[in-house]
């Protein structure tokens, strides 16, 4: 997702209730009544990792060993595990960002460097899902997700080739910044063109929405920072966008949804989390700005937060959506 330099400047097995090395108090804000359907208000905020440079990507996959990370300016791929362990997925990582699982389990990464989408396989290689699209190659894809109907969408926005330590400085071959979607067999189809930095994205748990944060504000001080709205049509068609949600700094990056249909956006001000309905209920406030979220751990209530050099964790009251 995206960098901060745009903007301003451990055990996982264990219950977090428990107060694992690490955690501490969560700080919480509510705007809204509903927030304490979300989150208990004695609920602690863990510390599961520390030693990064910008952690992004949180992707949880028990069968890969744990929550699975990139760690974008160091340049490699992280795991923790069940025991709070961490491993190496991959150095060099080709500046990976985003992860997400495909309907297989199988790990689906964006690359900076690599300018592509590619899976992991069983051997440990690497297939390429997209690496050009009308001929020219890609910006830098940012984020992924699994949709219900099995196609892994994601983003291209410039923020990669921009930045020389994320991936190398290039002239975008695109004449946009585009979301796309891979079919299940393949294809790649540019879905819209229609924002200017397009960034984090999750679907609703009906599959009817996609939501897209929109970071132009990162590069133009009157840019977007929103989150957007899609329309779905039969799985494969997006209707014209509307907005969501705006903040009033910085801007959205990573997104997730739960089982209800909230929408949690990582912002420079921590988690904040909304109702279907664009409210905004509340925020799990961070030290450092938050660049991803995801849901996890053994009943799906662990929200996991990306935060500058840290991973953090904090158990809800409620689960994730089933689709990512």
């Amino acid at each position: 997702m995206l960098r901060r330099s745009f903007l301003r400047r451990a055990g996982l097995g264990l219950a977090l209730a428990a107060a694992p090395r690490g955690a501490f108090a969560a700080a919480l804000r509510a705007d809204d009544p509903a927030f304490a359907a979300v989150v208990d208000p004695e609920a602690r905020l863990a510390t599961l990792y520390s030693g990064g440079r910008w952690c992004e990507g949180p992707c949880y996959a028990p069968a890969l060993g744990g929550l699975v990370f990139s760690d974008v300016r160091a340049n490699r791929m992280l795991v923790i595990g069940d025991d709070g362990g961490v491993k190496t997925v991959r150095d060099p990582s080709a500046n990976a960002n985003g992860n997400t699982l495909d309907a297989g389990g199988r790990l689906v990464t964006c690359e900076h460097r690599g300018r592509r989408v590619v899976r992991a396989e069983a051997d440990g290689s690497l297939t390429v899902l997209a690496d050009r699209y009308g001929g020219q190659p890609l910006n830098s894809p940012n984020d992924a997700v699994l949709a219900p109907d099995r196609a892994i969408w994601f983003t291209d926005p410039i923020f990669g080739i921009s930045m020389p330590d994320e991936g190398i400085v290039r002239t975008p071959a695109q004449a946009a910044r585009r979301v796309y979607r891979i079919d299940p067999d393949g294809t790649l189809t540019g879905m819209s063109d229609a924002l200017d930095q397009p960034n984090g994205l999750a679907f609703s748990p009906d599959g009817r929405l996609l939501y897209v944060t929109d970071t132009g504000g990162s590069l133009n001080p009157e840019g977007a920072r929103a989150i957007m709205a899609f329309p779905v049509e039969n799985g494969r068609t997006l209707g014209t966008p509307r907005p969501f949600a705006t903040v009033e700094a910085g801007v959205p990056d990573g997104l997730t949804v739960d089982a209800d249909g909230r929408v949690y956006a990582a912002c420079g001000d921590g988690v904040r989390v909304y109702a279907p309905d664009g409210r905004l209920l509340g925020r799990i406030a961070t030290a450092m700005d938050a660049a991803n979220v995801t849901f996890g751990g053994p009943d799906g209530r662990r929200l996991f937060i990306a935060s500058g050099p840290a991973i953090l964790a904090i158990d809800l009251k409620v689960r994730g959506a089933a689709h990512g």
